[in-house]
């Protein structure tokens, strides 16, 4: 059950509009449920509904008349109550009873109160009422209406429970600001896919993703084609911010500004200056990370922001409240992603961004929170440009995107844990369209992956499939009981051994890093892990076409054997190195 709270200040026009068609007709059988004193007139049951309408405005602005001057300005009240889908109809008297219990938690009309404000509800619709109260008591005094939303929010918890309909979360005030109506209705009537709070909202984000400082902060934005307006003391400092969409005017034709603040509670200026004041991170540079130069500068800053996120992972999955910077790294990380990512997985990338951004805030907060290496990961991939969705590019997007997978699922057990669940509901969502993005992208690598395991010579295939065997015994079928088809994983440790790398040792490194319980193919996890440690290319089309130096002929297991014995024997990388790996979890 849903309320939805807002101000007004014309009780005649508001009425008109709840017992007319509305705006696509929709509204059926109007009616009221409920009133103040059970008396009211309706004009939903009235012969005459315009009188009845004006004699129902009259009665509800009786005290606000006689209240003359110290009246509200907005002196409507008004609340919307849904059900959820799939929740049970209600009849009017059960109606009237919600109305009524809100009425009273809200202090609108405490129950046993002479002079509590007139109110009414209407119902049009199946699924929800409207309460409507105007806000001058009986007393003349205006009522006391402190964290109404909240209130009303915590008395709808109890009357689906009571009366067995779908629990919803519970939230905790650090939600952003959801549209008005009113921003609804405008963005429905010139055709905009969301309202401009929303459409603000992401692009402050994504310019706050990996940005260096505040100079930094607000030229993306006018990059980004918003208008800024930033508001300053009398000694020059800013103090605050103020962002519009371009053509969005109000029927003055003046700009329709939102302070930062209103778009969502960590967006306003001074929250934005404690991020950045965390910095980012000196970036190695290529050569020194290891990367080959012939991968594009894309393809690299998302492998480098792999290895990044992987141990974001290993973070919130302790029981640590200083995870909870990782969250907001996290959330810049997938900003990053979905406005850089390829044509193919933007749309469900920058889903994964808009879900995931409810997860970045809750009333915990990180004495020393350290998020600058994930605010780099960030701006590497920001100022590397778009991916292009084939090749390196769309491969090493794969490979990140299949860790964020995991990054959002770690999130979502840290917030369950704390019984944040809002949170850990937009970290699940979140996940849920990374995969989507992953399948999308994931598709062309890993069939040429899966042909060249297939591909490989019988002996040298039953090589790795028993290395595989020997190291995860247990994952030779999935969850549903299907077989899971392990080519590109024995393709994998083939091209691995090629590239100087003992399977055995690199297999187990991969394992070790973190627990694969939540992947929801193991394997997948396992090639794009490898494949990074190794440094093979994402895509491995790509082998084929650009050899890594160094490379030596497969080896046979007897052949690693009499290797490893060898006085002569030059050392292993130190990514295979037994003693370089962290601990088992």
């Amino acid at each position: 059950m849903v309320p939805d709270i807002g101000r007004g200040s014309r009780t005649h026009g508001l009425l008109v509009y709840l017992y007319g068609p509305g705006r696509r007709e929709e509204h059926t059988d109007a009616h009221l449920v409920g009133s103040w004193d059970g008396f009211a007139p309706d004009p939903g049951r009235d012969t005459d509904p315009q009188v009845t309408l004006a004699r129902l405005t009259a009665a509800l602005d009786l005290r606000v008349k006689q209240a003359g001057d110290r009246a509200p300005a907005k002196h409507v009240w008004h609340c919307s109550v849904r059900t959820a889908p799939g929740d049970r109809r209600l009849s009017d008297e059960e109606w009237n009873a919600v109305a009524q219990r809100i009425v009273h938690a809200t202090g609108i009309a405490p129950a046993g109160d002479p002079d509590g404000c007139r109110w009414i509800a209407v119902r049009h619709a199946e699924d929800h009422i409207h309460i409507v109260a105007t806000l001058v008591r009986g007393d003349l005094r205006n009522p006391r209406l402190n964290y109404d939303f909240n209130k009303a929010q915590a008395v709808c918890r109890r009357i689906e429970e009571e009366m067995g309909l779908r629990r919803l979360n519970a939230g905790d005030g650090t939600a952003a600001k959801n549209p008005t109506s009113a921003e609804k209705f405008k963005a429905e009537r010139t055709g905009r896919p969301e309202t401009s709070r929303e459409t603000l909202r992401e692009a402050v984000r994504q310019a706050v993703a990996g940005a260096d400082d505040e100079k930094e902060f607000f030229t993306r934005l006018r990059e980004a084609g918003l208008r800024v307006k930033v508001r300053h003391a009398p000694s020059g400092d800013a103090l605050g911010y103020n962002v519009a969409l371009p053509g969005d005017r109000n029927r003055h034709g003046e700009p329709i500004w939102y302070p930062g603040s209103k778009l969502a509670p960590d967006l306003s200026l001074p929250k934005i200056r404690l991020r950045l004041a965390d910095g980012t991170a000196e970036r190695a540079t290529p050569s020194a990370a290891g990367a080959r130069a012939d991968w594009s500068p894309p393809a690299r800053e998302r492998r480098s922001a792999t290895g990044i996120a992987e141990r974001a992972a290993v973070l919130l999955d302790g029981d640590d409240d200083e995870a909870a910077a990782q969250l907001v790294g996290v959330g810049e990380l997938l900003d990053a992603v979905a406005q850089t990512s390829p044509a193919a997985t933007r749309a469900e990338l920058a889903a994964a961004a808009r879900a995931f951004e409810r997860a970045t805030r809750s009333h915990v907060r990180a004495e020393r929170a350290d998020t600058r290496a994930l605010r780099s990961a960030a701006r590497g991939i920001v100022q590397a440009g778009g991916a292009l969705g084939r090749g390196e590019d769309g491969g090493t997007t794969a490979m990140l995107v299949s860790t964020l997978v995991l990054v959002t699922l770690a999130a979502a057990r840290w917030h369950s844990a704390r019984s944040h669940a809002q949170q850990a509901h937009a970290s699940r969502q979140a996940a849920e369209h990374l995969r989507t993005a992953y399948r999308q992208a994931a598709a062309t690598p890993m069939r040429v992956l899966h042909d060249q395991g297939r591909a490989l010579p019988e002996a040298q295939r039953r090589t790795q499939e028993a290395t595989l065997r020997a190291a995860l015994p247990e994952q030779g079928v999935r969850a549903d009981g299907t077989p899971m088809k392990t080519d590109a994983l024995v393709a994998t440790l083939a091209q691995a051994e090629q590239a100087g790398h003992d399977p055995e040792d690199l297999l187990q490194q991969a394992i070790d890093m973190r627990e694969l319980d939540t992947a929801a193919d193991v394997n997948d996890v396992l090639v794009w892990r490898l494949r990074r440690l190794a440094q093979l290319p994402a895509h491995a089309g790509e082998a084929s076409r650009r050899p890594q130096a160094g490379t030596r002929p497969t080896k046979t297991s007897a052949n690693r054997t009499s290797e490893r014995n060898s006085p002569t024997a030059a050392p292993r990388p130190a990514v295979s190195d037994p003693r370089s790996r962290p601990p088992r979890r």
